[in-house]
């Protein structure tokens, strides 16, 4: 259930359902990947209805924090990162899905 699944592969699946050249829809993945890093790097939103919404959410600043590896007290500045809600389309397929037992 829980396969990983590379840029490849979705060129590999788009190409086997349609008559577009490999390179071509590699090219329009790898400009949609673009244009949604650059609108996310503007501060930008990015919805896809049905899909879900991309965004650049600010993470509180702390005075205090410690870094896991050496223990070492650290603070750390407010930032952006990186946030993605899907949408209810999205999560009613989820929540279809059956959990698969580990061997």
């Amino acid at each position: 259930m829980s396969e990983k699944v590379t840029k490849n592969d979705l060129v590999e699946s788009i190409y086997e359902s349609s008559d577009i050249d490999r390179k071509v829809i590699a090219n329009v993945i790898d400009e949609l990947l673009c244009q949604l890093k650059g609108q996310m790097e503007k501060g930008n939103t990015i919805e896809l209805r049905g899909f879900g919404t991309f965004e650049a959410r600010l993470r509180k600043g702390r005075k205090v924090a410690r870094n896991p590896r050496t223990g070492e007290t650290l603070t750390v500045a407010p930032h952006y990162v990186a946030a993605f809600r899907a949408g209810q389309e999205l999560k009613n397929n989820l929540l279809k899905l059956t959990p698969q037992k580990k061997d």
